[in-house]
């Protein structure tokens, strides 16, 4: 009997001690759960949160009831193009707005292209919808639509399309759709003060232009600039800051090589085309991003996280300078990442793909 007791206590003692061991490696919490591909979210004034399946079904999650929203423009489901990215308007408490990219098979051509749309949200519903921008032409190619969404301080609207799949024409001829980040007002009408608006044939709503497949886009909340990541092809996955009217190289230069493994490019680096400021080989296959300037990460605040698809983590960058100087992962095999975002209460949270939402744990 006390043999008996002796070891039940041990068993006890051991089952408490990985218990409270498990809750301390346990660095995230599922708060939406049950999503395929949450490829975007944001968060609603009252924190609950707008999330967009790839599928085509927009979400609204509070109170720990999902709904479907209701009023969605028809979605293109091809290869990696589907309902994308959504941001609100800056002035959401007042005009109700919000936008966001998917892919449609709207207008010229046969297959798809991103296309940025404006709604207001009323009632779990979308009514006054506006097509902004429709890359043309359509292709029945499924690769590379991009794309991300940011607002600046100005309430300019940038949004990223990406090569879809023709690296030879599209990105480096500011006459065509498709390798570029865009800027439009928020009703969709082209600045004045756009880099081409003067040149003739071009597309007047490019803001920069050489790139692959924007997948990262958010404003430095230190420095108020535009920092972009970008997929590569086998390596070359790049960070950039985006400069009005500056070439970004793609397929020029590049710190990547085709994925049979030979060369497309002999160059990294050419005269007029712009430098990453960190890129990845071999490529991590960056999703998402998002800068840490709340004080409940004491330890990350000023850095800069990104989500790989690839090899499912998210990299802590640390910054300096300017400069990434080392990397920290974090939600290791987890499953795919696709989104990141800091709500409003100052927490990360992460999009992962057969997961849902999760909160990051300081």
């Amino acid at each position: 009997m006390k043999y008996s007791y002796l070891l039940l206590i041990s068993f006890l003692m051991l089952f408490f001690s990985c218990s409270s061991q498990e809750s301390k490696n346990k660095n995230y919490e599922i708060v939406v759960a049950d999503l395929s591909i949450p490829w975007g979210f944001t968060f609603l004034p009252d924190n609950s949160i707008l999330i967009t399946e790839k599928e085509g079904q927009l979400i609204h999650f509070k109170k720990g009831k999902k709904t479907e929203i209701k009023g969605m423009p028809k979605v293109t489901l091809r290869g990696q193009g589907g309902l994308m990215d959504i941001e609100l308007h800056p002035n959401f408490k007042k005009n109700n707005r919000i936008y966001f990219t998917y892919a449609s098979s709207e207008g010229e051509g046969k297959g798809a292209n991103t296309t940025l749309m404006s709604a207001e949200l009323k009632n779990n519903k979308l009514i006054n919808k506006k097509v902004l921008y429709k890359a043309i032409p359509n292709t029945r190619k499924g690769q590379h639509f991009g794309s991300r969404i940011v607002f600046d301080k100005q309430n300019y609207v940038y949004f990223s399309v990406g090569d879809r799949g023709n690296r030879d024409k599209n990105p480096q001829d500011i006459t065509r759709d498709g390798g570029k980040i865009y800027r439009l007002n928020d009703d969709g009408t082209i600045p004045k003060d756009n880099p081409f608006v003067n040149e003739e044939n071009a597309k007047k709503a490019i803001f920069s232009y050489g790139h692959r497949n924007p997948q990262g886009m958010e404003i430095n909340p230190f420095t108020n600039e535009i920092w972009s990541h970008e997929h590569g092809p086998k390596g070359g996955d790049e960070i950039n800051i985006i400069k009005k009217g500056k070439n970004y190289g793609w397929p020029v230069i590049s710190y990547g090589v085709n994925y049979s493994g030979t060369k497309f490019t002999e160059i990294t680096k050419k005269e007029g085309m712009e430098q990453p400021l960190h890129y990845w080989t071999p490529s991590i296959a960056p999703s998402g991003m998002a800068f840490v300037n709340s004080d409940k990460y004491l330890k990350w605040k000023g850095n800069l996280l990104v989500g790989s698809l690839k090899f499912q983590y998210i990299t802590v960058c640390a910054l300096k300078n300017g400069k990434v100087i080392k990397e920290e992962k974090i939600l290791e095999e987890l499953g795919r990442v696709r989104s990141i975002e800091q709500g409003k209460d100052g927490y990360l949270y992460a999009g992962i793909e057969g997961v849902g939402i999760v909160r990051i744990n300081p």
